[in-house]
C-alpha cells in the first residue's frame, strides 16, 4: 500500500425617470455627465482580476461545506461520481441543483482545455474570480461617479487587500454569489442617473437570495426602507408600487427558472430557498443549524478584526463618523447627503446584529455583507480625510503642518496594508497543505488506476474529488468524529435515466449529524490514506500515526501544515518572516506565579508513576503535550538522595557534568533566576526567598544569585536545587541550536562533555537516535525554531536499565573512555554489556522532560527528571507488565538496537508474559486491557 501523507451596462426599468425625489438633505444628483474616475475602469477590473486570480490558485478551501455541498455535486455532474451530504437527498432538499448547473457547465468547458481534473477545478475558481472582479469594478464605477472618487479609490483597496475578500472572491459558495449580486444590487440603487432603478436593484438582490443564500435578501431592507420614504416623501405611491412589482416578477422568473431545474433533478416540485429558511429556522431545537456547533457573540467581531483589521473598525464607526460630521459642519464630504450614506452602511449594521445573535456562526455567513462593510470604512476614512486635511486656521486641524498629516495617514494606511498582506500569506502558506498533497495522484501512472484513498481524523480538509483520478474514490474511515458523513452518489447508468444519483434516496442520512456507520470502510480496502502528523498530539486507538508506520504505508507526498496548538497568537493569524537566525528580541512575557503543590512533604510525597509506554506498535515521534506552569518541576520524597548524588557528582567530576559557554553565561542566569522565583512558589515548605537568591530549609543552604561573579557555575547552582538534570539550546547565526549551557549529572547514557558545543542535529545523529533524520529532524528544527515563551511542553520517554546506578549505567561500560592496548579509546554501548542478567538487575528508567523558551535570553530550556525503579517492583501494577511487554516487542530494528534490547529481552520478556498472565488469571484484568492515562 502506499500513502499520501499527507455584462455591466444598467438597462432601463421602466418609465422612472420623469420625477425626482424632492428633499433638501435628501436629492439626486443633478443629470448631468459625471466625472469620470481617474484610473481607468478597465484598469481597476485587470487590478481586481489579478488579485483574484491568485486567490483561485493558491488560497487554501476554509469551509468543508464548500467542499462536499458544491464540489462534489459538480463533479458529480461532469463526471458522474462524487460523495453526496444529506442536504441532496430528495428526503430533505434544501440544495438546489441550479447553482451547481451553472458552475458545471462553466467547468466543463474548460475540461475541453486538460483532461486533469484539476483543471477543471481552477477553471470554475478563475471563472469565479473573473465575475467577482467584474462586479466590483461595477461598483467602483458607481460609487466613484455618485459619492466620491476618493471614496471609491479606498473602496477597491479593501476589497484588493482585505484577507476576507481574498477567499470569499473565489469561494465556491452561496454566501459568495450572494456577495457578486449584493455588490450589482448596491450598483442598482446607487445610481439614480436615468431615474430609481428600484426593479433592478431588486432583481439583483433577488437572485442572490434564490440562486444563491436567501438570508442575503435581509440586506436589501434599508436600502427598499428608502425607496419608501422618497416615496412617501413626492407622494408618488404609484411608481413606487410599478417600481416593487417589476423587481417581484423578475425574482419569480428567476424562482421559476430554479423550481423547474430542481424538478428535473429531484423528480419532485419544490422550492428550495423556503427548505432552506425552514430547517434553519423552524426546525426545532434537534435539528438546525445549532447542532453543528455555536459560538460565543463576539465571533463576527473577532473574525472581522482578523479579515478586515483596520477596514472594519472603521466600518463599525463610519455611523458616529457620519453623525458628528452633520452635527459639526451641516454638510457632507460625500456627493450624497449623509442620510443617503447612512442607508449604504445601514446594511452592513442590520447584517451584523442578525448574525451575532445566532448560535450557529461561520465565517462564511459574512461574505454578502462584505461590500456594505468595504464601503462603510471607505466613507468614515474618506469624512476623516476631509476633516484631517482641513487648511482652515481657525480648526484645530489646519495648525497642524500638512507634512504631519501625511505622514500620519500614510503609515496608517500602510499598516493596514501591511497586516492584510501577512494575513494573506500566512493564510496561503500555513494551510494550503490540502491543495498539495494530492499532486503524487494526478501523475501518468494513475491516470486510470481505480483505487480507494481513504480519509481518517483530516476527512474536512478533503479538497474535493477534482483532486483525484477519474478512477479513484475518496472513502472515510472511522476516527474520533461522531457526526454523519457524506455518502456517494450513485453510480448506475442503466435504466435510471438521467443523473439518477440526484432523484434516489440514498441510505444512511439524517438530518440531525447522527453518525452513520455504513459511512466508513475498513482500512484494509485501502489503497492511500491521507493522514495529518503533530509532534504534540497524541494518538488514540481511533486516531492512531499512520505516517509513522513505514511497515504498511508507503510516504508519497508531505506538505507542512501549521501546528496551531505549538504556534503562538501572532504566528496563527499573520506571516511572520523568519528574521536574522541567532538574534534573538527580548519578549515581554513573565512566567505566571505557581500554586504551591498541594499537601506536599519532602518526605511523604511518592514520585509520579510515569509508564510513558503503550501497546503496540510503536512510533517514533517527538511526543510532545501542552505543560501547565505549576507543573514545570517535579519534586518528591527522593529529594534528598537526588540532592546527595549531585552533590557528590559535582565534587568528583566537576566541568565534566556542569558548564556554561561564556555566550550562555546570560541565559544561564536567567534559568537560575526563573527557577528561585518558582521554587519558593511551588514548594514552600522546601525553599524560602531571600533578599539575594533563595534559602533551602532541608539542607540550610542558602543561595547567592546577585553578587557577580557567581559563586559557581550558574547551572551547576542550579542543579544543586532540583533533581532534574538541565540543558540550554541557543540558536546561531547558521539557524542551528547548540547545547552552551548544562548540568547533565544523572544522565545514565550520555555525557555532557561528549555533546557540549554541538549543535542539535549532531546531538542526535551521534548518539544515533533511530530515525531522527527520517522521522525527527525536520519537525525538531521547526519546533525549536516556533516555540515561545509562554508555550511550555512536555515530553516523556523510557530505557531498560541493567544494573542499579541512576548517575551512570556501568554495564555498558565506563563513564570514562579506557584507553585500550593498542592505544584505542574503548567505546562504551550495549555490546558490552552483560547478557540476560536476572531479572533483579533490571530497572525501569523513564524520563519527563520540561521545554520551555527564556524570554530575556531566548535559550531553550530542558529540565530532564529521571524517575528510577526495580523492574520487579513496576510489574505489580496492574495492566503494565502486558503492556510494557507488547510495547517492548513492537520496537522496530533500529529502536531495539539504541536500547539494548538484544541484551536483556529474553529475561525481560519472559517475565513480563508471566507477570501478565498471573493479573490475568487473578482477574485483574481483561485481554485486551486499555493503556490509561497516558504517560501514567
Amino acid at each position: 500500500m502506499s500513502s499520501v501523507s499527507q455584462n455591466t451596462e444598467d438597462v432601463s426599468t421602466g418609465a422612472l425617470n420623469s420625477k425626482s425625489p424632492v428633499s433638501n438633505n435628501h436629492k439626486s444628483p443633478k443629470q448631468k455627465t459625471p466625472v469620470e474616475p481617474p484610473i481607468p475602469t478597465i484598469a481597476v477590473f485587470y487590478a481586481f482580476l489579478l488579485v483574484n486570480a491568485l486567490a483561485a490558485a493558491f488560497v487554501p478551501i476554509q469551509d468543508c461545506d464548500e467542499v462536499f455541498n458544491y464540489w462534489e455535486p459538480t463533479h458529480y455532474l461532469n463526471r458522474r461520481s462524487g460523495l453526496q451530504t444529506w442536504e441532496y437527498s430528495p428526503e430533505y432538499i434544501i440544495r438546489s441543483w441550479l447553482y451547481i448547473v451553472i458552475h458545471a457547465i462553466v467547468g466543463k468547458f474548460g475540461s475541453l482545455f486538460s483532461s486533469r481534473t484539476t483543471a477543471e477545478f481552477y477553471f470554475i475558481r478563475l471563472a469565479l474570480g473573473a465575475v467577482c472582479a467584474a462586479c466590483e469594478t461595477r461598483l467602483f464605477s458607481t460609487i466613484c461617479k455618485t459619492f466620491n472618487t476618493r471614496v471609491g479609490i479606498i473602496f477597491g483597496i479593501v476589497m484588493a487587500t482585505s484577507p476576507g475578500m481574498f477567499h470569499a472572491s473565489v469561494a465556491y459558495l452561496p454566501s459568495s454569489f450572494s456577495m457578486y449580486m449584493t455588490m450589482l444590487g448596491m450598483a442598482a440603487f446607487m445610481d439614480w442617473r436615468g431615474g430609481l432603478k428600484t426593479g433592478m436593484g431588486m432583481m439583483w438582490f433577488g437572485i442572490g437570495a434564490i440562486v444563491g443564500w436567501p438570508f442575503s435578501g435581509a440586506l436589501i431592507i434599508p436600502l427598499l426602507a428608502e425607496d419608501f420614504a422618497l416615496s412617501l416623501m413626492t407622494g408618488d405611491i404609484s411608481e413606487i408600487v410599478y417600481r416593487y412589482l417589476d423587481g417581484v416578477i423578475r425574482s419569480l422568473l428567476v424562482l421559476a427558472l430554479q423550481v423547474a431545474i430542481d424538478a428535473f433533478f429531484y423528480h419532485e416540485v419544490t422550492v428550495v430557498p423556503w427548505n432552506i429558511v425552514s430547517y434553519n429556522v423552524f426546525s426545532g431545537s434537534s435539528r438546525g443549524p445549532d447542532i453543528f456547533g455555536t459560538e460565543s457573540w463576539d465571533f463576527y467581531i473577532r473574525n472581522l478584526c482578523l479579515n478586515f483589521n483596520i477596514w472594519f473598525v472603521l466600518a463599525l464607526f463610519v455611523g458616529p463618523i457620519l453623525g458628528l460630521q452633520f452635527l459639526l459642519h451641516r454638510r457632507s464630504t460625500t456627493k450624497q447627503s449623509p442620510i443617503r450614506s447612512l442607508v449604504f452602511v445601514t446594511p452592513f449594521y442590520l447584517w451584523l446584529a442578525i448574525f451575532s445573535a445566532q448560535g450557529h456562526k461561520e465565517e462564511r455567513f459574512m461574505y454578502p455583507a462584505y461590500p456594505f462593510l468595504a464601503l462603510g470604512a471607505a466613507i468614515a476614512l474618506h469624512t476623516t480625510l476631509t476633516n484631517i486635511g482641513s487648511s482652515d486656521p481657525a480648526r484645530l486641524m489646519g495648525k497642524i503642518p500638512t507634512k504631519l498629516k501625511l505622514y500620519v495617514v500614510s503609515l496608517f494606511v500602510l499598516l493596514a496594508l501591511d497586516i492584510s498582506v501577512a494575513r494573506t500569506i500566512g493564510i496561503v502558506t500555513a494551510y494550503r497543505a490540502p491543495l498539495q498533497i494530492y499532486a503524487p495522484l494526478q501523475e501518468n501512472r494513475f491516470v486510470h488506476t481505480e483505487a480507494n484513498v481513504c480519509l481518517g481524523k483530516d476527512w474536512y480538509r478533503f479538497p474535493s474529488s477534482y483532486f483525484l483520478p477519474n478512477g479513484m474514490r475518496a472513502k472515510f474511515i472511522k476516527s474520533a468524529f461522531d457526526g454523519l458523513l457524506p455518502g456517494q452518489f450513485t453510480e448506475a447508468k442503466t435504466g435510471f435515466g438521467f443523473f439518477p444519483g440526484t432523484w434516489l434516496i440514498p441510505p444512511g442520512m439524517n438530518d440531525q449529524n447522527l453518525e452513520d456507520p455504513g459511512k466508513h470502510v475498513d482500512i484494509d480496502h485501502c489503497s492511500f490514506l491521507v493522514d495529518s502528523y503533530f509532534p504534540n498530539v497524541i494518538p488514540s486507538p481511533l486516531e492512531p500515526n499512520y505516517v509513522e508506520d513505514n511497515d504498511t504505508w508507503e510516504e508519497m507526498r508531505c506538505s507542512a501544515f501549521l501546528d496551531a496548538s505549538q504556534t503562538n497568537f501572532v504566528g496563527r493569524i499573520l506571516w511572520i518572516p523568519d528574521l536574522e537566525p541567532g538574534k534573538w528580541t527580548v519578549v515581554d512575557f513573565k512566567r505566571p506565579a505557581a500554586i504551591p503543590y498541594p499537601e506536599w512533604d519532602v518526605h511523604e510525597t511518592k514520585p509520579l508513576p510515569y509508564r510513558p509506554f503503550r501497546h503496540g506498535p510503536y512510533h517514533i515521534t517527538m511526543g510532545l503535550r501542552t505543560m501547565q506552569w505549576d507543573e514545570w518541576i517535579e519534586l518528591d520524597n527522593h529529594y534528598l538522595r537526588f540532592h546527595e548524588d549531585k552533590k557528590r557528582r559535582i565534587e568528583e567530576r566537576g566541568e565534566k557534568c556542569c558548564k556554561t559557554a561564556p555566550e550562555a553565561y546570560d541565559g544561564a542566569v536567567e534559568l537560575l533566576e526563573e527557577l528561585c522565583s518558582y521554587l519558593p512558589q511551588r514548594y514552600p515548605s522546601l525553599f524560602q526567598s531571600t533578599p539575594t537568591g533563595i534559602h533551602n530549609l532541608l539542607t540550610q543552604e542558602t543561595f547567592d544569585i546577585t553578587t557577580r561573579p557567581l559563586a559557581e557555575d550558574p547551572m551547576q547552582m542550579a542543579a544543586r536545587l532540583i533533581q532534574d538534570d538541565l540543558a540550554i539550546m541557543f540558536e546561531k547565526p547558521d539557524g542551528q541550536y547548540y547545547l552552551l549551557a548544562g548540568a547533565i549529572l544523572l544522565a545514565g547514557f550520555w555525557r555532557l562533555s561528549d555533546k557540549f558545543g554541538m549543535p542539535l542535529s549532531e546531538i542526535h545523529t551521534s548518539g544515533d537516535v533511530p530515525g531522527f533524520k527520517s522521522k525527527l529532524e525536520k519537525g525538531m528544527m521547526n519546533f525549536f525554531r516556533r516555540i515561545q515563551p509562554g508555550q511550555p511542553v512536555l515530553r516523556n520517554n523510557y530505557f531498560i536499565q541493567v544494573d542499579d546506578n541512576l548517575a551512570w549505567s556501568h554495564s555498558i561500560g565506563s563513564e570514562d573512555p579506557v584507553e585500550g592496548a593498542e592505544g584505542v579509546m574503548q567505546a562504551e554501548g550495549w555490546g558490552s554489556a552483560e547478557k540476560n542478567k536476572a531479572i533483579e538487575h533490571h530497572y525501569f528508567r523513564s524520563e519527563r522532560q520540561s521545554l520551555r523558551r527564556l524570554p530575556r535570553s531566548g535559550g531553550v530550556v530542558f529540565t530532564i527528571r529521571t524517575y528510577f525503579e526495580p523492574m520487579t517492583k513496576v510489574v505489580e501494577e496492574v495492566g503494565v507488565p502486558g503492556r510494557l511487554a507488547s510495547a517492548v516487542r513492537s520496537w522496530g530494528d533500529d529502536v531495539a538496537r539504541y536500547k539494548g534490547r538484544e541484551r536483556y529481552g529474553e529475561v525481560l520478556l519472559e517475565y513480563l508474559d508471566g507477570k501478565h498472565r498471573e493479573q490475568v488469571e487473578k482477574g485483574l484484568l481483561k485481554e485486551p486491557e486499555e493503556d490509561g492515562k497516558y504517560p501514567f
